[in-house]
């Protein structure tokens, strides 16, 4: 008789354990781009709520460049469960996507920092050709870089962020085009004085930022796959796109600037450039 309390005991705490969330660990975050953060990270929570399954989300302790996080995430023994990232067709191949994209394919959207003298030059470029006698200055290992020379414009890589800036304001690179949502909090660094927002162009190709998780998780990408086609489905991701980038949209005019369209070879074929609910639609 005694033994009953205690499996009882038991038993409720294996249910306890068993209603717990599971822990998914994503990267540190980056404290320049605060505002874009707080969007991935409701976009996931959105995601894990429209699916059904039960998660909380960890933050990983230790900081990470964005080759590392694909490192760790392509390894199934790696510290991370997902992050988000632009896709290409050989990050896919490296870790599992969740092909809805997630910013609505603003990352695609690029403007300019430039030297304040300069200005003017921009407000007569009008195709691709004319910005290919200028020189972009990208990070090494970032998909951009591959997108903007196979579109035939010079490209400098370089491994250090922030030595790009300086490199603009020393003349060894032209522009230096950010995503939309990247540039504001980077103008208010002290890496940024003297440098300017370029304001009459606009880089736009087809990218997406994806959700991708660890190759070894293939539940958990079929669940927030089942999330952010619900989440796009029903215009609740739109929203949540609308509350947090409204604003940034208006602010940089990017209905009025020169839109310059430019091919992107790494855009894996399965990415659903047909549904047209997924994307973020700038009218001119």
């Amino acid at each position: 008789m005694r033994r009953r309390p205690l499996l009882v005991l038991l038993a409720a705490a294996a249910t306890e354990v068993s209603a717990r969330p599971t822990p998914l660990v994503y990267p540190q975050h980056d404290p320049g781009r605060v505002p874009q953060w707080h969007y991935m990270q409701e976009v996931i929570k959105l995601a894990i709520t429209r699916s059904g399954a039960s998660y909380d989300l960890v933050e990983s302790p230790v900081p990470m460049t964005q080759a590392r996080v694909v490192r760790e995430l392509a390894d199934r023994s790696g510290r991370i469960d997902l992050c988000w990232t632009m896709t290409s067709m050989e990050r896919e191949t490296q870790m599992l996507p969740v092909r809805v994209p997630m910013d609505r394919g603003l990352i695609g959207c690029r403007i300019a920092f430039v030297r304040p003298e300069d200005v003017d030059r921009w407000r007569d470029l009008r195709d691709v050709e004319g910005l290919a006698r200028y020189t972009a200055g990208q990070g090494q290992d970032w998909p951009d870089t591959g997108i903007l020379r196979a579109n035939g414009l010079p490209v400098q890589g370089i491994s250090r962020y922030e030595a790009l800036f300086d490199m603009l304001r020393l003349r060894r690179i032209d522009y230096f085009p950010r995503a939309v949502f990247e540039i504001d909090d980077e103008a208010a660094t002290p890496q940024a004085h003297d440098l300017v927002i370029e304001p009459h162009v606009l880089l736009r190709y087809p990218a997406a930022s994806y959700l991708f998780v660890r190759p070894d998780r293939p539940q958990l990408a079929a669940e927030l796959q089942r999330g952010m086609e619900s989440a796009a489905g029903d215009g609740s991701l739109a929203r949540l796109f609308q509350q947090y980038f409204g604003d940034l949209l208006r602010r940089h005019n990017l209905a009025r600037r020169r839109q310059l369209l430019l091919k992107n070879p790494l855009l894996p074929p399965e990415t659903p450039l047909h549904k047209p609910a997924y994307w973020l639609v700038i009218e001119s």
